[in-house]
């Protein structure tokens, strides 16, 4: 493989132009550290209505307007802007096409919280726009590193459809799928969109599946090179439909050029040495702003200060996926315990309202933040003390990484990437970083939690966890060398 790579990154959302999820931390987060290791790296996403282009400096290109993209039998024109990711020098295009992205939601309707109806016409657009801008733009990457079933259809469109041009003939695929859950799948009469008959639609085919066209499994089955986002994960989606929701088979037949590859976080902004979001900054040597943040974060709540009852926080999706069924059965039982409760998130509706009842039933002991807010998320990472993550499956999550760098002790489901990222703590030899718990059930979370918070009652043992947790290193250098040699993977399938 040669020394320096040009990669391009396909997101369809990228922090913080746009973010629904850890897809747009890691949008930005990758990228900065690729680009600091000296490989040029550029990143193309959709231009949304959410994307502010005055506070972010989006400029036309002169020689990348007015680009024809066929859909079906018509021929739609895009605009390509570009400006830079924030306190970095890579450089993003996005295209603009305002009847598909100029909308109050990114891939669902707020008002009525249901994904739009022409998602597939969308992104169908997107990956056919990747392509044609590259050729107008006249930068050959050597690889094309696809995200999620929204970028699925540029590697199929890569190998397939323009196998025989010649501008792409030494330019390469890797496909990362963050969450196999979220698939992308469509009435396979959308292959006419892709300018395709229906002769590609058939069963077993690399589109196909169950009956509808697969943008996920089209990424899957052409890109040279795939990977999830934690080896336990990239196991999981293998060997259980639970997890890899029915793609198992797919999965198998890649086994030899599939990966798993955990994220990172970025410590230019999550970490508590520098985080300028939290009242007062600290160190693994001087702890003494872990406590002046827990007093705010406790303000912050309406909640009495005490160093002596730990703070529980969750930021999360309220979704059964996240936990949230287990958590709402064991509530009750936990809250005997000696704690405080802090919950940052959004999402179902019944799981609004029980926390609503829970605000009243436990007032002066939870804060219950049901909504998105970035400022709060920093104070509650360096406020609490236990970060509580019960997830049903997790194919990798930040939240915890970002809890180890703040001394927030991690309770975790043994699943996915929680597993490949939080060791459990030894009290016969002082190693660990968090409490784990594996089977699925009110017992197992509840167990875990009071181990946590009873060995939270002995200082000296709680401060080497703390500690224990700080030293990992969970950047993106370490996540950004392992996708180097993904990239060297793919470059080495030439010829």
């Amino acid at each position: 493989m040669k020394g320096k790579l040009k990669i391009l990154m396909v997101f369809s959302e990228v922090a913080p132009f746009a973010k629904t999820g850890e897809l747009g931390d890691v949008g930005s987060g990758l990228p900065k550290v690729l680009k600091e290791m000296g490989h040029d790296v550029r990143i193309i996403t959709p231009q949304y209505r959410v994307t502010n282009e005055r506070k972010y400096v989006l400029r036309d290109v002169i020689r990348l307007r007015n680009i024809n993209v066929l859909l079906g039998k018509k021929t739609l024109r895009i605009n390509v802007k570009s400006a830079f990711l924030p306190n970095s020098k890579v450089q993003v295009y996005f295209i603009d096409y305002k009847p598909f992205f100029f909308r109050e939601g990114i891939y669902t309707d707020p008002k009525s919280g249901k994904e739009y109806s022409d998602n597939d016409r969308r992104f169908i657009l997107f990956s056919k726009g990747v392509l044609e801008t590259l050729i107008k733009l006249q930068w050959q990457p050597d690889v094309i590193h696809c995200h999620d079933w929204q970028s699925g259809l540029t590697p199929f469109f890569l190998k397939i459809v323009n196998k025989d041009v010649p501008f792409f003939g030494n330019t390469f695929s890797l496909f990362t799928v963050h969450n196999f859950a979220s698939q992308g799948n469509f009435d396979p009469d959308c292959v006419s969109d892709m300018g395709l008959d229906g002769d590609f639609i058939f069963p077993g085919s690399g589109i196909e599946f169950h009956g509808q066209c697969s943008f996920l499994k089209a990424g899957v089955v052409y890109a040279d090179v795939v990977n999830t986002v934690s080896e336990r994960y990239a196991q999981d989606v293998q060997s259980h439909q639970d997890y890899g929701y029915g793609m198992e088979e797919v999965l198998r037949s890649r086994e030899d050029n599939f990966y798993g590859v955990v994220h990172g976080i970025d410590d230019s902004v999550w970490n508590p040495e520098v985080d300028s979001l939290i009242p007062k900054k600290y160190t693994i040597d001087d702890l003494s702003g872990k406590v002046e943040n827990k007093r705010a974060l406790l303000e912050n709540q309406g909640l009495p200060f005490s160093t002596e009852r730990p703070v529980v926080a969750m930021i999360s999706r309220l979704t059964d996926q996240k936990g949230l069924d287990v958590v709402r059965d064991a509530f009750d039982e936990m809250m005997r315990m000696n704690i405080y409760f802090v919950l940052l998130g959004e999402g179902d509706e019944s799981y609004h309202r029980f926390f609503d009842q829970v605000r009243k039933k436990y007032a002066g002991r939870v804060g219950i933040n049901l909504n998105d807010d970035n400022t709060l998320t920093h104070l509650i990472e360096a406020g609490a003390d236990i970060f509580l993550i019960p997830s049903r499956y997790e194919p990798c999550g930040l939240t915890q990484l970002r809890s180890l760098k703040y001394g927030t002790v991690p309770v975790v489901r043994e699943t996915g990437g929680l597993a490949d990222t939080v060791q459990p703590f030894d009290p016969e030899t002082g190693k660990g970083t968090g409490f784990l718990f594996h089977d699925f059930s009110v017992k197992h979370l509840l167990r875990a939690v009071k181990r946590a918070v009873r060995t939270f009652e002995d200082r000296k043992t709680w401060l080497r966890i703390m500690k224990n947790g700080m030293r990992e290193d969970f950047s993106w250098r370490g996540s950004a060398k392992r996708y180097v040699q993904l990239y060297g993977k793919c470059v080495s399938r030439k010829g």
